[in-house]
Order: C-alpha cells, then sequence, then structure tokens
C-alpha cells in the first residue's frame, strides 16, 4: 500500500487551494477535530465494515467530533471515506496544517514541560522562542514529569531542550569517555 503521506498529499493540497474567502484557522480546527475522531481504531474498523455505508461513517465521524463543520470539509470528509482512504486523513490534517502555516509564516511548536505552565508563563515562554527560531509559534504544552525541570521544545525538525534531564544526560556522557 502506499505510504500515507502519499496518499494524503492530494487531499491537503485540494483542501488548502479551495480556502479562497474561509477562515484557514477554522478549517484547520475542523479538519484536527475530525482527524484525531478517525485515527481511532474501533472507528475504522467499523468504516471497513462492507454492511456499513459511507453516510453511516460519515454521520458517526461527524457526530464524534463535536464540531460543525463547514461544506469544504465535509465534501473533503465525504470523499476521503467514499474512496476508502480514512486511515489517511490524520495525515492529511498534519499536511493541511503544514501548508497553512507555511503560508502565513507560522509553525507549530510542542512545549515539553516538567510542570504546568500558567497563561503569563507560556506567553513569555512564546515570546522568547519566537524570538529564538525567528517566527511567530503555535505552541502547544505537554508534562512529562520525567524531564525534572526545565522545558523541551520541537519546531519542526528542530529541538531545543534545556531540561536537567538533558543536562545531566551530557554530564554522563562527558564523564563515561
Amino acid at each position: 500500500m502506499a505510504e500515507l503521506a502519499t496518499i494524503a498529499r492530494p487531499y491537503a493540497e485540494a483542501l488548502y487551494k479551495s480556502i479562497g474567502t474561509d477562515s484557514a484557522q477554522a478549517l484547520v480546527d475542523q479538519l484536527h477535530a475530525v482527524g484525531q475522531v478517525s485515527a481511532d481504531a474501533q472507528l475504522r474498523q467499523f468504516a471497513d465494515n462492507p454492511k456499513v455505508t459511507s453516510e453511516q461513517v460519515f454521520d458517526l465521524v461527524a457526530a464524534v467530533a463535536k464540531v460543525a463543520l463547514s461544506p469544504k470539509v465535509a465534501n473533503l470528509l465525504k470523499v476521503v471515506i467514499e474512496n476508502g482512504r480514512l486511515s489517511a486523513l490524520p495525515e492529511v490534517d498534519a499536511q493541511f496544517r503544514a501548508l497553512v502555516n507555511a503560508s502565513s509564516g507560522v509553525s507549530d511548536a510542542t512545549i515539553v514541560s516538567a510542570f504546568p505552565l500558567d497563561a503569563a508563563q507560556l506567553a513569555d515562554t512564546v515570546a522568547t522562542l519566537e524570538k529564538r527560531f525567528g517566527r511567530k509559534l503555535n505552541a502547544s504544552v505537554q508534562i512529562d514529569e520525567s524531564l525534572i525541570g526545565g522545558i523541551r521544545v520541537v519546531v519542526g525538525d528542530e529541538v531545543l531542550d534545556t531540561s536537567i534531564q538533558a543536562r545531566l544526560e551530557q554530564m554522563k556522557v562527558a564523564l563515561t569517555h
């Protein structure tokens, strides 16, 4: 079977080209919700059942996503389901988000912290990171207590690791060599 990225690319590009006057961020959010739902193994098993119609799959995905779908996202979902490509929808979501981000000069950033960040800390951190990476960032925060302290930031293929865990690992390497 073809790689998911290869399958997803035409769908993401078609939706991106159709944006027009629609809010790109609204479509990103809708597609992300639908992509999250379609990643569920039980849902895909239900969709693969030959006794289930594509309308039933569409209705189930739309209901579980709990977002109002624009006509463009709804049409994309219908086409993906009819073509048996529901498993590619999370990749369509990722590629569409990348296209929208590239056109607006924004990047997604994942901030992994040992402790929860309040709104002020997050705003300060994002402002500092935007200066460091030289572009606007859409930040999401994940908690990983194994970092002990500090943060690890992933922006695209760049990683900035200022965690205590990374520093201890560096010391370990330095001491064993």
